[in-house]
């Protein structure tokens, strides 16, 4: 792969490439990507989503959104500082096309930004949700009507993938979705294979899968535009990663681990000195003992350790990059950056501890039952009014569930398959909030 098909301002819709000495430098082509997302209703609706404790009311604890602008914060950083590098080792990126650091840095905020847009709510139990109605729910009546790959999507079902939908898909009075640079959508592009073949493989990007078959054409046309390597043969869809989503995965890793822990601690799910142990691991070639002495509050003590950690993690995932990053421009780092971190020992840890004390907690477990309620009815309401309007059996409830939908969705989807993703993608925008209302109403709590 080369750096200057990959950095593509082309967009959605684009009938030519679109170069960066084009560009007004007053608001670089990518930093719309930025913009677009940020006001995008996809992505406010990640103020009332699940990062860690569903449902949460406690001021202390991140949000879908707020976890999202600090990945990319981060992400920021660490695809500046790569650019910085990138630039100095291949100076015709500047010199011919006009790239500079602060390109690399935009792409990785802007996908950093949209990293999380189609996760459903209630957390990563939402996705589990949505697959195990299909599995082994009263969605398992669809499988014989559907091809192998269609029912993967669904029992599988995958937020990136429903990023990638959400980004993308074309929309009454919009265009191609957002209309994202390729390069914005190649950096969030952490998984670029279908949900077929699923095989044992050591490959960190095919962990999962990327995209959906309503999306898989375009998918392709992107990573085909940019001189992604493709990794499948015959008629399977799947490439090797775009270099910068491992800067995407490196941010996200970063964030996750280290600030869920934090709200563990501010939670008092983890103990400060369990927290200090953990955290001075990661930073104690760097922290400023007579500074750290006058803080006298908890908050202020992990505050420090924490800012000062993902400090020490971006410099590392930086250095892991330029290290491969020749091995990952041919395809051969199937590995994520933090996974040879020098601190991947220390990281290691911290997630246990927060696994145990935080992710498996009492308040945790019985939110995340609370909406495999929730997902699984609403699933069921609507899929079964929505077939049966095309079956020709509507009844007058189906009709009052239909009318529940808001217009956007207002659709028409001659497929089964289609029909089944749309809902599930109408569910997966709802915020915790409003999925609990639909919920009630569906439910009859709610009467007024």
């Amino acid at each position: 792969m080369n750096w200057e098909q990959l950095l593509s301002l082309k967009r959605q819709g684009d009938t030519s490439k679109r170069l960066r000495v084009e560009q007004d430098d007053t608001r670089l082509g990518f930093e719309v990507d930025y913009d677009r997302i940020i006001f995008s209703s996809a992505f406010r609706s990640l103020q009332d989503k699940t990062q860690v404790i569903p449902l949460s009311k406690t001021d202390f604890v991140h949000t879908r959104l707020t976890h999202s602008l600090e990945v990319s914060v981060v992400g920021r950083s660490i695809g500046r500082l790569v650019g910085k590098k990138i630039i100095e080792k291949y100076p015709y990126l500047k010199e011919v096309h006009g790239y500079h650091m602060n390109d690399f840095g935009a792409i990785v905020a802007a996908a950093s930004l949209a990293h999380d847009i189609g996760n459903p709510p209630f957390g990563h139990s939402g996705e589990k949700a949505i697959g195990e109605y299909f599995s082994i729910g009263k969605g398992q009546q669809y499988k014989e009507h559907l091809s192998d790959k269609e029912w993967q999507d669904l029992i599988d079902f995958e937020g990136n993938a429903n990023g990638f939908s959400v980004l993308t898909a074309s929309r009454p009075g919009i265009e191609g979705g957002l209309r994202i640079s390729y390069a914005t959508l190649g950096a969030f592009m952490k998984y670029p294979k279908e949900s077929l073949p699923k095989k044992p493989t050591n490959n960190i990007a095919d962990k999962k899968y990327g995209f959906f078959q309503t999306d898989k054409d375009f998918f392709n046309k992107v990573a085909v535009d940019m001189g992604m390597l493709p990794n499948k043969s015959g008629n399977d869809i799947g490439f090797e990663r775009h270099p910068l989503a491992y800067l995407v995965e490196a941010a996200d890793d970063i964030c996750y681990t280290i600030i869920d822990f934090e709200d563990g601690i501010n939670l008092g799910l983890v103990s400060e000195d369990y927290a200090l142990e953990y955290l001075i691991k990661l930073v104690k070639d760097n922290i400023g003992v007579a500074k750290y002495k006058t803080l006298t509050t908890k908050e202020d003590r992990i505050s420090y350790l924490r800012a000062l950690a993902i400090g020490s993690l971006i410099n590392d995932a930086v250095k892991v990059f330029i290290d491969n990053e020749e091995a990952i421009l041919a395809g051969k780092f199937p590995y994520a950056l933090m996974d040879k971190s020098q601190y991947k020992a220390q990281m290691n840890d911290i997630i246990n501890l927060s696994v145990q004390n935080i992710y498996q907690s009492r308040e945790v477990i019985e939110k995340e039952i609370v909406g495999y309620q929730i997902i699984q009815t609403l699933l069921d309401k609507f899929i079964t009014a929505f077939n049966n309007k095309y079956d020709g059996k509507t009844s007058n409830y189906d009709t009052l569930i239909l009318k529940m939908l808001p217009e956007k969705h207002h659709l028409e989807k001659e497929g089964l398959y289609e029909r089944l993703l749309h809902i599930c993608h109408y569910v997966s925008l709802l915020t915790d909030g409003n999925a609990l209302e639909l919920f009630e109403t569906i439910n009859g709590r709610k009467t007024t």
